[in-house]
């Protein structure tokens, strides 16, 4: 056994020996037993014409079939699998009975399917390669992780499998990038998977095979890349697709990255710009990419420098925008890093999905706590289709291959209050949650984290999230959804346990009403007020439904 691998294998020993930890029993009873119970979301929306892929999120004892009733034209339910496949032409909102049954009794749900101009219409759910993995992710890393999600995740609404950075380099080995390495690249200088790490994109397949393994798993697929074209396309001038344009009569070799060297930006006022995206998003829809990130964007907003670069990154934006809007396919536009800026909310709105709010964040409780002040300044920015990113989920088992950012192959350093604290945070905010655990790796604990039915409904279906005070030692979150509920977090950022009490008024609510402990899944009673310990670092999360008379 290598040294690191004992060091750490110690670590998590200590870690499990330190802290009690959800019985695996507990957890598969949620997962694996009972009737069955169809999850969020209950919306979807899709483009009209372009590909629709959705599975229904069911929990429940094994084997289950699945009827949908009133599917639009143009779809059709495997009742084995529980997917849903197929294009809709015509615009509107088609509401469709979707039943689940077992030997053990069935359940019934509505399903809204919006076909318009807006994808996820709730925040999406998904596992992203770079806390574990660095620049180093493998084709054998996304499929084990694809089959983890499909066998225990799916059923709670996770769904997005995604590469990070550097999948089109061959020499990548960890988290540090390597300076004008030579990357793999097709004759019109769009960068193609690596085939020694890849084998599946060889002979020109690209991401094929790999979207393909994933859809038909009933998940979707995702990509990163770096915003412009190679530098080595520059260096070749080669031909942009479908044009007598080249890389060099495009490019801006001022606009660079400062973190990493693969790429120029574009030019925005050059002919030939836009068709370089386009033929981008044109490779990428062929392959059947659902999700790109997009890299060294964000931040553009108000950076220094020249005054041809101060505006440049929103004008890439909006050239990704056009090279989506145009390529036949619905595919999810994420920006990173951050932190965006709050001015340029209203064209982040515009142009894309979800953007970064925060660098790069990591398993520290400083990490976390400059997290409420970022949440609380975005949360009026939060709607249908557009969503402020808190990052990645930095849970489980990490740093697997070198990571700059802190020690590396270890279990999350975060308390597990502190760890509920954080999920609490990004849920009733409506962050999208991108996990970046090995899954394969999932302690039972960890995995309950991600499995409660309750918590994630409200990360789907609450509306209007907002900081309702903050003190010294105390941080009160509400948000409420369509049926009446209300949802309040009460977050303890001292270092010592404290006991708090809320009055129901503070939150504009007047009466008594039922609470629901949602991490414990335990009825409170029927109050006016919350007066509970929270431990340090940690939350309490509830539900609160008026009093029936």
């Amino acid at each position: 056994m290598k040294i690191t691998s004992y060091v750490s294998f110690l670590y998590c020993l200590c870690l499990m020996l330190a802290s009690p930890t959800v019985q695996a029993s507990e957890v598969r009873t949620a997962i694996f037993e009972g009737k069955p119970c169809i999850n969020p979301p209950h919306v979807v929306g899709n483009y009209p014409a372009t590909p629709f892929l959705f599975y229904i999120p069911t929990s429940g004892e094994r084997p289950i079939k699945w009827h949908a009733e009133n599917l639009p034209k143009g779809l059709k339910l495997d009742k084995e699998t529980g997917i849903i496949k197929g294009k809709v032409v015509e615009k509107g909102t088609y509401k469709v009975m979707l039943k689940a049954e077992n030997a053990l009794g069935t359940d019934t749900q509505e399903l809204l399917i919006n076909i318009g101009d807006e994808l996820l219409l709730t925040p999406p759910m998904g596992w992203n390669s770079w806390d574990c993995y660095g620049a180093a992710v493998t084709e054998e890393v996304l499929l084990k992780n694809t089959d983890y999600m499909a066998e225990h995740l799916k059923k709670y609404g996770w769904e997005y499998i995604v590469c990070d950075i550097q999948w089109y380099e061959p020499t990548a080995d960890s988290s540090h990038y390597h300076q004008f390495a030579d990357l793999c690249m097709d004759e019109y200088g769009r960068v193609i998977p690596a085939p020694n790490r890849f084998p599946s994109a060889s002979d020109g397949k690209g991401f094929g095979p790999i979207a393909e393994y994933i859809h038909n798993k009933g998940l979707k697929f995702g990509i990163h890349i770096m915003r412009g074209i190679p530098r080595q396309a520059v260096t070749q001038n080669v031909k942009i697709k479908g044009t007598e344009y080249t890389a060099r009569q495009v490019a801006h070799p001022a606009s660079i990255c400062c973190w990493n060297t693969d790429m120029y930006g574009l030019d925005c006022t050059k002919p030939g710009a836009q068709e370089y995206y386009d033929s981008l998003l044109e490779l990428y829809a062929s392959w059947g990419v659902d999700f790109i990130k997009v890299d060294d964007i964000c931040v553009k907003y108000g950076r220094t420098g020249d005054e041809s670069t101060l505006a440049y990154g929103g004008d890439e934006i909006e050239m990704l925008r056009r090279a989506i809007d145009r390529c036949g396919r619905p595919i999810v536009l994420s920006l990173s890093p951050g932190p965006a800026m709050l001015d340029k909310a209203g064209h982040l709105r515009e142009n894309a999905n979800m953007w970064r709010i925060t660098n790069d964040l990591w398993d520290s409780w400083d990490n976390i706590m400059e997290m409420f002040s970022r949440c609380n300044e975005w949360s009026p920015y939060v709607s249908e289709g557009c969503y402020p990113d808190c990052d990645m989920l930095p849970l489980g088992h990490i740093s697997i291959i070198g990571c700059e950012h802190g020690v590396g192959d270890r279990m999350c350093r975060l308390s597990q209050d502190e760890q509920k604290t954080m999920m609490s945070l990004w849920c009733i905010f409506r962050s999208p949650l991108m996990l970046g655990a090995e899954m394969t790796d999932l302690d039972s604990w960890t995995l309950s984290l991600l499995t409660n039915e309750e918590v994630l409904k409200m990360h789907k279906d609450s509306r209007d999230a907002h900081q309702i005070e903050r003190s010294f030692d105390l941080i009160t979150w509400g948000a409420h959804d369509e049926e009446g509920s209300c949802y309040i977090a009460l977050f303890n950022v001292t270092n010592w346990d404290e006991t708090f009490s809320f009055d129901f008024r503070k939150a504009g609510l007047e009466g008594y009403y039922e609470v629901r402990d949602l991490w414990e899944r335990e009825d409170r009673g029927s109050v006016d007020k919350i007066v509970t310990k929270v431990k340090s670092h940690g939350v309490k999360l509830y539900k609160l439904s008026k009093k029936q008379v």
